[in-house]
Parts: structure tokens; sequence; C-alpha cells
């Protein structure tokens, strides 16, 4: 055996150490709380008050420091469930509100004995969970953090869009008097059958009960003379269906091994209505 090889053979081992070592369980955890974790930013601070975008199962920086209380400011109307801190013989953690009613807040207040010092906080609330990691310095310690909540506002956003589309007339210009509800629903009754039909002589349209969802809208059918099926344009206005045309008979459809089926007739026919 040459010394080359021996070499050769010893630095092999020596990667396939350090790899083995990279990929420890324990250091995995070390980088997946690394990447979770979120640091206090200059854009963050509004006055004193750091705000992170709350973020499930992230981590947030809190510093803190001897003498000096932190005050961790939860969402309005949010009620805590528990609070628990690794180290609880050297941090002080308690708890107040502020406010009443809808904008009663719950505040967490920690406070270190000594600098240096490390543990973790999680606070458990009825609606979402806390997850901080607490450093004490010497003299730098945030006066106050409180979060955003990104999906709480889409939500809100979301809401607020189907509640103006529920509002907001199906169509301009409709004439009463011309409208003709002679429609009969019949076959099976999933849980978006429609509740009304209806046309103005021109238009035909379906309306759908509230809280339908888009994924459970189903195609719209028509059916010919000799009962042929032909998929017609129809648009969505809210939760109707808005079709240009009059029709005798249509079917609406969802689902392959088990289909559900709709049928809309016409019960007086009129002029026009009947597609050749």
């Amino acid at each position: 055996m040459t010394r080359s090889f021996f070499l050769a053979a010893g630095l092999a081992a020596l990667v396939v150490s350090a790899s083995a070592e990279a990929n420890a369980p324990s250091n995995r955890v070390v980088a997946a709380n690394r990447a979770a974790l979120r640091e206090p930013s200059g854009s963050g601070f509004v006055q004193a008050v750091q705000i992170y975008p709350y973020s499930d199962g992230a981590l947030y920086r809190l510093f803190a420091a001897p003498e000096r209380i932190t005050d961790i400011t939860l969402q309005a109307g949010e009620a805590i469930t528990s609070v628990a801190a690794g180290d609880t013989a050297r941090w002080t953690v308690g708890d107040t509100t502020s406010g009443s009613g809808a904008d009663k807040r719950v505040h967490i207040l920690v406070k270190p004995y000594a600098a240096g010092l490390s543990t973790n906080l999680v606070i458990a609330t009825d609606r979402r969970v806390y997850r901080l990691q607490l450093e004490s310095t010497p003299r730098a310690a945030m006066a106050a953090l409180s979060w955003t909540y990104p999906q709480d506002e889409l939500l809100a956003i979301r809401r607020q869009r189907e509640a103006a589309e529920a509002a907001a007339p199906v169509a301009g210009g409709l004439a009463v008097d011309r409208l003709n509800f002679n429609y009969r629903l019949s076959g099976d009754k999933p849980t978006w059958r429609p509740v009304r039909v209806f046309d103005d002589g021109r238009q035909t349209f379906i309306e759908f009960p509230h809280g339908v969802a888009v994924g459970e809208a189903p195609p719209l059918f028509v059916l010919g003379e000799k009962g042929e099926a032909t998929l017609i344009n129809y648009r969505m206005s809210g939760r109707y269906y808005v079709a240009d045309r009059l029709f005798g008979a249509a079917e609406l459809r969802l689902g392959e091994k088990r289909q559900s089926v709709v049928r809309i007739s016409a019960r007086r026919a009129r002029r026009g209505e009947m597609e050749r």
C-alpha cells in the first residue's frame, strides 16, 4: 500500500463522517428552526412595537433585558388557553388585559432575571399558537411586539366580496312584470340543487343556494327535441347562472360514477323557447 492510498482513504472517511454528521437528525432540527425563525426588522417597527406577520409554524425572536418588561400583545378578542416557558426559574412570565368587549386584548409580559439567557415561550389561544424564541441582552429590550394576520385579512376581503356579489343585481334593466317563473325542477337533490329558475323573455336565470362552492357548480346542458344534450354557454353572476337564451328543457349534471342530475323543465312553452 502506498502512502497516497492511505491519505485518500483517510480523506474519504472524513468526508463520509462529515456528511453523516450534517445529516444527523439533530442538525436537521437546528436547520429547520433556523429557517423558521423571524427576526426583528427595521421596517417592522411602528414606534417601539415590532409587528410580525403571523404565519403558522414560524418562530418569533424576542429580545429582552433585566429590569425591563416586554409586552406581547395578542389579537383583539383572542383568549388564552395556556402559556408555557422553557425556563420559568430565570424568566418571569405574566399576563394582563386591556380594553373591553370586542376590543379586549391579552398582553403577555416577560422579563429575564439576567443577561445572556435563552429560552422559548409557547402561547396557545382559542385561535392559534404563538411560538417565540426569547433572548436576554444587557440593555437592548423590545418594548412590545404584536402581529398582523394576513390570512384573516384575506378571509375578510373574500367575505366582503361574496356579500357584495350576493347583494348585486343579477342583471340590469329587468322588467319584473315580464319575468317568467314557470319552470319545474326534478331529479336528484344534491346540495347545489337550484332554488329557482326564471327568464325575462330573452335570458334564463338559474339561482343556486347560498354557500355553494365554485367546485360544486355543475355544467348546464340543453335538451333537444329528441333528448340529445348540448352543453351551452352561460356565465356566473354571484350565485346565478345566466344563459343568453331560452330553452324548454335542460339538465345540470355533476359527477362521474355517481352522477347527480337535476332537470329543468319549462311548464308553459312560449314562442322562441324551444330550440330547433
